[in-house]
């Protein structure tokens, strides 16, 4: 009796073996699951995430206005141009910001500076105010340190106009991204290739246009400074016009 009890106690690591060989076979199993899951899946699910993060912390650097900032004069890479222009913009232009003369965001298209009508025109006029001109100016100098091409989108509300120079909200909102357009091809040298101008009348607002403050609000142009993605898709291609 007494051998045969040593002997129990001495095989009582197979117990411990067992649960070793049983934890290491779901182990296995479920590296053998995973690697039948389709390739497809799972690299849409690790891009996804990692845009989420992304997305994530371009935001917090347009909150906080940090990021990697170049010094002036200075080219920087296409990849990194929205959160450079952006944190340029708000290093340089940090009391137009808190004016509220200007805003910035980030979305699919890139970087998107948005600069109201107030101050900036006269209701129902195209000409662009001396305080805008400064404004835009200075926006320039910030956009010349990158390649990225930049497309001025003119907004109204949904408030309908018909005078003698404009007959819609189309023809005006037009004529405002055009006039901001030649002024940074005359005045501030950006290369005319970089631009492009657009307009979206009251289609494209920012917010309901149920109340004054909300449509001074959709009543801006916007510079968009395109990222590759976005120039790759929507732009034409180089010497298009030649065939």
């Amino acid at each position: 009796m007494a051998r045969r009890g040593r002997r129990s106690s001495h095989e009582r690591w197979l117990v411990s073996y067992a649960d070793l060989m049983t934890l290491l076979f779901a182990f296995f199993a479920t590296m053998y699951a995973i690697s039948s899951v389709d390739a497809m899946k799972l690299t849409q699910v690790a891009h996804a995430l990692q845009v989420a993060f992304d997305d994530s912390a371009r935001g917090r650097a347009i909150a906080s206005g940090e990021g990697l900032l170049p010094e002036r004069g200075t080219k920087v890479a296409p990849g990194r141009d929205a959160e450079n222009v952006s944190a340029r913009i708000a290093r340089d232009l940090a009391r137009e910001l808190a004016d509220r003369q200007l805003e910035l965001s980030l979305d699919s298209r890139g970087l998107v500076i948005s600069i109201p009508e107030a101050g900036s025109f006269a209701v129902g006029r195209d000409e662009l105010s001396p305080l805008a001109e400064a404004l835009i100016a200075r926006i320039a100098a910030v956009l010349s340190d990158v390649p990225n091409a930049v497309r001025v989108e003119g907004h109204t509300d949904d408030v309908p106009i018909h005078t003698s120079r404009f007959r819609s909200n189309w023809d005006l909102s037009t004529a405002r991204a055009t006039r901001v357009v030649e002024f940074l091809s005359d005045r501030a040298a950006i290369a005319p290739q970089r631009l492009a101008a657009a307009g979206y009348g009251e289609f494209h607002p920012r917010v309901a246009n149920d109340g004054p403050e909300n449509r001074a609000r959709n009543r801006r142009v916007d510079l968009v400074v395109l990222n590759a993605a976005t120039r790759a898709a929507e732009e034409p291609a180089q010497g298009a016009a030649s065939r």
